[in-house]
């Protein structure tokens, strides 16, 4: 379950963001990078599971920023008519809306957002308020705006936004507070407020069950934890040949024969955990530094420490 940070409590920076992506490890994913035109303005992820590559952070060019965390509602397909991530792209990519303002009042009306599964959406532009419009939005006056002023520190996760009975987005929040400010206090480099945010996204408090438990024996504990290190098991579909090979000899052997027959997509089962971890900074120059880390790769191995890192530095244009 994801969470995102958002902050404007740092003197040196008008706006910070900071984002868990928790997934399936294995959900073929791509790193964050400028996209393909005619959407090359675009920097972020890229989901390839579906057609439609969404993502769920990204920021823009001319200063639009947007992050997404999906919404678990009890009774409701995971995913819905419209895919999540095109939400969050419209946002990003759509250059017939003047404001974010236009943008969310016509993403209302039309309803486009109560055909995909639950989320919250949190998009704006640097240096103006933030919209977090969700599925459940039905009209302008269920909108709420962050981020208006200094010294704001938001955090939302895989709940409605608001709800603060999420230790990790309590937690969250108290620890952004508390780093921003130590960091000030310390005078820190630019560097060590990012290793200080890297740090706050990898903390781990899960409470632990049997070995080899997945994610719907972990999902009520996972609102605990900022950080989710790897649970379940490996996809067998990720497996080497002969490994297979064993499981077919297994007492899940028709479960194993079920998905190869059925081919089902990579990503909708084995590890599940806190994929990649990003952290953006806005500098009142409007100079914008993005940071991604990636911990896994697209068959679920994990990634040394460092070793999946991109970085990306821009000036916002007027």
């Amino acid at each position: 379950m994801c969470i995102a940070l958002i902050s404007t409590a740092h003197p040196a920076y008008q706006l910070i963001l900071v984002d868990n992506r928790d997934e399936f490890l294995n959900r073929p994913t791509a790193p964050a990078s400028w996209w393909p035109d005619p959407n090359s303005n675009v920097l972020g992820g890229r989901d390839l599971l579906r057609s439609t590559q969404g993502t769920w952070l990204g920021v823009t060019t001319d200063g639009r920023i947007a992050v997404l965390t999906n919404f678990r509602e009890a009774g409701v397909q995971p995913e819905g008519a419209v895919s999540r991530g095109v939400v969050i792209r419209a946002f990003l990519t759509d250059s017939s809306f003047s404001s974010t303002d236009e943008f969310v009042k016509g993403m209302v009306a039309s309803g486009a957002g109560r055909d995909a599964g639950g989320f919250s959406l949190v998009c704006g532009k640097i240096g103006e308020p933030l919209a977090v419009m969700s599925n459940r939005a039905k009209n302008e006056d269920d909108i709420p705006w962050i981020a208006a002023m200094p010294g704001e520190t938001i955090g939302l996760s895989n709940a409605a936004f608001g709800d603060h009975s999420w230790p990790k987005v309590t937690q969250g929040e108290k620890m952004m507070r508390a780093a921003l400010s130590e960091s000030v206090q310390a005078g820190e480099s630019e560097d060590e407020l990012i290793k200080r945010l890297l740090d706050l996204l990898s903390t781990d408090t899960l409470p632990r069950h049997a070995e080899g438990a997945g994610l719907e024996a972990y999902i009520n504990d996972l609102r605990k934890t900022i950080f989710v290190p790897a649970i379940g098991r490996k996809d067998p579909l990720d497996l080497p040949a002969d490994e297979v090979a064993a499981a077919r000899k297994n007492e899940k052997a028709e479960v194993l024969e079920g998905r190869l027959d059925n081919k089902l997509p990579l990503g909708v089962s084995g590890l599940y955990g806190t994929q990649k971890q990003s952290v953006i900074l806005v500098s009142h120059s409007r100079k914008v530094r993005l940071i991604e880390r990636t911990l896994h790769d697209n068959n679920a191995d994990p990634i040394p420490l460092g070793e999946g890192d991109r970085e990306f530095v821009f000036e916002v244009k007027s």
